[in-house]
């Protein structure tokens, strides 16, 4: 059996773990354009801030392609793909054979036609580590003084007076702002959103993270779009201008579909089943680049997470070698969800915001924090309707998220369980002791 694995993050080396499960000995291929081993992505800006390095960022180790004899084609893309052929065309002019494929291509950068883009010498993206790199780079540069024998780049960094423009409010954008703050002089973020993190968290939320954000040196622009750019600087349409040294654009991803296109079903992705299968035979995706059913809204939605990616990637790659049906594995628990820090501050939050709320703000636990600004720092939001946990935000003591993600995903009924308890001290003490056996691992539950 020859598969093939387009992509080579959480996606493909699920599929390549899948595969192993069934079929030790099956030709597997994995093609990606960066000339890279697997990594972490959500790494990339703990790497600028010094807090990990490109090896702890692995996310297998070196040894991996060898041990599951994988043939790693990296610094190389698909360009077509040959369905009624099975065959893969290159970026290198060659071409490969597959009985199964598996499309794990993920997203790339959105970047909106702003007039005036083409002048920024200094713009750049941050989602890989190519980007990282090479915004690092740009950083160390030295731009202040010639006399580089008396300023070494660590020096530069700590006093190189850049202001950093961050088009972008979402998780890319932040994460990038925590990443640099400390190798330039300022940062503005803006956003045409009215609110940091408007795609996960309500107004409430929102406030807290911003205001922790603001006490770490960073600006915000918000509620408002950039009209044009000149070669340093964005004039917005309420007539403000603000100038910058460098300028990173994190408007927004989307899913790298085209190559299906005309071969199986897309929507904003690629639609799966819970078999990861396409409406393509023998074609499969996961990860980013995929629409999938998300259980605690029932629509088909992108849930670009690393975990799902990573499930979604297995379960193609089981089904991928599988000999027959009783081999089949489905991936149909997905909902969405992100978990992000930002200098020191934790938020997590999953599924569909809709129904009645229960709310908790900095109250909770406050035993345990000892500044009023610690205990501030607290957010807790759930949200129920029909007997059932639709979704959460929680900022600050997220210790038991895994609750109410279990809560989500199982679709729980709450007359079940005591919710009262649970929502104000999430534990295992809140579920009847039969559920508490099944969670521990100590007996079977019904259809389990």
């Amino acid at each position: 059996m020859k598969y093939i694995i387009i992509g080579n993050s959480a996606a493909g080396i699920g599929a390549v773990e899948g595969i192993r499960q069934t079929d030790k000995h099956g030709e597997i291929t994995v093609i990606t354009g960066e000339a890279h081993h697997t990594y972490s992505r959500p790494l990339i800006s703990y790497l600028l801030s010094g807090k990990t390095t490109e090896e702890k960022m692995k996310y297998r180790n070196n040894d991996f392609y060898s041990d599951n004899n994988v043939s790693l084609l990296s610094g190389v893309t698909v360009t077509s793909i040959q369905a009624d052929r099975k065959q893969v065309s290159l970026s290198d002019g060659g071409s490969l054979q597959y009985d199964k494929l598996l499309v794990a291509a993920g997203s790339s950068p959105f970047i909106p036609p702003f007039e005036g883009l083409e002048k920024v010498k200094e713009k750049f993206t941050f989602m890989s580590l190519d980007d990282a790199r090479k915004l690092d780079e740009a950083l160390c540069k030295d731009n202040k003084t010639t006399d580089k024998e008396q300023n070494s780049i660590d020096e530069t960094r700590k006093t190189g007076g850049k202001h950093a423009l961050i088009i972008g409010a979402g998780l890319i954008g932040l994460k990038c702002a925590e990443g640099i703050i400390k190798k330039v002089s300022k940062i503005t973020v803006t956003d045409l959103a009215p609110r940091i993190l408007s795609s996960i968290l309500d107004e409430d939320g929102a406030d807290i993270v911003q205001k922790h954000l603001e006490d770490q040196g960073i600006n915000f622009k918000l509620a408002c779009s950039v009209k044009n750019f000149t070669e340093t600087s964005a004039v917005f349409e309420d007539g403000g201008i603000v100038d910058f040294d460098m300028l990173v654009l994190a408007v927004g991803v989307r899913a790298n579909t085209s190559l299906l296109k005309n071969i199986a079903e897309i929507d904003r992705g690629i639609i799966v089943n819970g078999r990861s299968e396409t409406s393509a035979k023998d074609i499969y995706a996961a990860g980013d680049c995929t629409q999938t059913r998300d259980i605690s809204s029932g629509q088909n939605k992108i849930m670009a997470l690393l975990p799902n990616a990573y499930m979604q990637g297995e379960c193609a790659g089981i089904n991928m070698a599988a000999a027959g049906a009783e081999n089949n594995k489905s991936f149909d628990k997905a909902i969405p969800m992100n978990a992000a820090g930002f200098f020191g501050l934790h938020i997590i939050t999953a599924g569909n915001y809709v129904g009645e709320t229960y709310i908790e703000q900095g109250a909770a636990n406050s035993g345990k924090r000892k500044t009023e600004k610690e205990r501030i720092n607290f957010y807790k939001k759930l949200f129920y309707s029909d007997k059932k946990l639709n979704g959460y935000i929680l900022i600050g003591n997220v210790e038991k998220a895994g609750i109410y993600t279990s809560l989500i995903r199982e679709c729980t009924p709450l007359d079940s369980i005591d919710f009262d308890l649970i929502c104000k001290k999430p534990g295992l003490m809140a579920f009847t002791r039969e559920e508490r056996m099944v969670k521990l691992g100590g007996a079977k539950g019904q259809g389990v």
